[in-house]
């Protein structure tokens, strides 16, 4: 009997697809639940699952096709079970192929992790996976494929070595011909497409530009206090709680604080209309290998530290292996990006619409500064916040950055609630 493979129901506003990879042939057995094909959207990557065992024998539309909900994308006829092997030249070929997906089948693998292993023809039972329960990551893959290169380079250049070691008689004529000099003027070029989430996020961006009267305040923040608080007790923290205290969930805290006090602030403009938001949606600007994404911490205004670090370590893991979902990445009052993991000084975020506003934190650099008089060096961080000067007043969003300084400088502000 034959089956259709239809595109399943998008997310709700996302009108198409692009067909990513197809990870069957035509003619190969599958079996149900094997993974057919991939489709990318504008945040998430979708997997198009067999619904029956058979035998894949049309596909519709190939690799980079722009597909909707309900179209079909390939033609399989059922079958019960796998067949047999065609001959006996090709059944140590079989063999290997079974034993391969049989490994696949026993490790759940993320879309980009099965990528990699399919393009490389790689075992995943030869690499060890870092992720949870020994779950395989793209590092792990990525690291993998780089060790073996280096040694595959190292072997190729013993060889070489060994081979110029040897004594050759070469005519100058011919030596001079076999080695063409390589022009200066070579200038590579490539052209590949834009992901969907590259250009969704250049969509999105020059949207915040033209649609909203963007501005960007700062103010710098000694980190001293927030250190010492984190080393006394980021060891019980971690026995407890099973979890790193780091540095976001204390900005988020700050950030929630400072939004109570500054509620236009977490709104958003609808039209001629403000949208005030009674509740505290956090988004935390994440880059990964496709680009930039925003998952959102639900309700984080009622979890605690510990709480918070779990949400952002989940997403963070999501994020690498590519299992963020649609509802992962959909709402958000507020926007947190920290482009000082990458080493940045100081930096104009920009907005992410709908939201009028978003905190870029930076590196933490020692600096000299002033107390009571004296000079002295103290982890110093710029704070940079980006708002729509139409929602947002100038002294709101420079008293609301003081708030957060308020909050960090003296973290018992966040502890008892003053």
């Amino acid at each position: 009997m034959s089956l259709e493979i239809l595109v399943p129901s998008l997310p709700e506003s996302v009108s198409d697809a692009t067909l990513a990879t197809w990870h069957k042939k035509i003619g190969e057995f599958v079996n149900k639940n094997d993974n057919l094909v991939d489709l990318e959207t504008d945040k998430i990557v979708l997997e198009v699952p067999a619904p029956k065992s058979g035998i894949l024998t049309d596909i519709l539309h190939q690799d980079g096709a722009i597909v909707v909900a309900g179209e079909v994308l390939a033609i399989m006829e059922e079958k019960e079970a796998e067949p047999a092997s065609q001959s006996q030249s090709s059944s140590t070929d079989e063999q290997q192929t079974e034993h391969k997906h049989s490994l696949t089948e026993e490790m759940p693998l993320s879309p980009a992790v099965r990528r990699l292993i399919q393009e490389n023809n790689l075992n995943p039972q030869d690499i060890h996976g870092s992720g949870k329960k020994g779950r395989l990551t793209k590092a792990d893959i990525l690291e993998y494929i780089e060790n073996h290169t280096i040694a595959e380079q190292k072997a190729s250049s013993t060889a070489a070595a060994v081979i110029a070691s040897k004594p050759t008689l070469v005519k100058r004529e011919e030596t001079h011909e076999s080695s063409p000099s390589v022009s200066s003027n070579f200038r590579p070029e490539q052209r590949v497409p834009m992901t969907r989430l590259r250009a969704k996020v250049a969509e999105r961006l020059l949207q915040a530009q033209q649609n909203a009267a963007m501005l960007t305040t700062f103010n710098e923040v000694n980190m001293q206090s927030v250190i010492n608080l984190r080393n006394q007790y980021k060891d019980r923290f971690l026995q407890k709680h099973e979890i790193k205290l780091g540095f976001m969930s204390f900005f988020i805290k700050a950030s929630i604080e400072a939004l109570k006090k500054y509620p236009a602030i977490n709104a958003s403009i609808d039209d001629n209309d403000i949208i005030y938001h009674g509740y505290y949606d956090m988004g935390i600007a994440v880059s990964t290998p496709r680009g930039l994404i925003v998952p959102v911490i639900k309700d984080a205004d009622q979890l605690d530290f510990a709480g918070i670090e779990k949400s952002i370590f989940d997403y963070g893991t999501k994020a690498k292996e590519g299992r963020l979902s649609y509802e992962d990445l959909t709402g958000g009052t507020f926007t947190i990006t920290n482009g000082g993991i990458f080493g940045s000084m100081l930096s104009t975020p920009i907005l992410n619409p709908p939201q009028c506003a978003i905190l870029g934190m930076h590196a933490i650099k020692e600096r000299a500064v002033v107390e009571d008089g004296e000079i002295v060096i103290r982890p110093i961080m710029y704070l940079a916040l980006s708002y729509d000067h139409r929602l947002v007043d100038g002294k709101d969003a420079v008293q609301f950055l003081v708030t957060i300084k308020e909050c960090l400088e003296s973290p018992a502000h966040l502890l008892l609630n003053i």
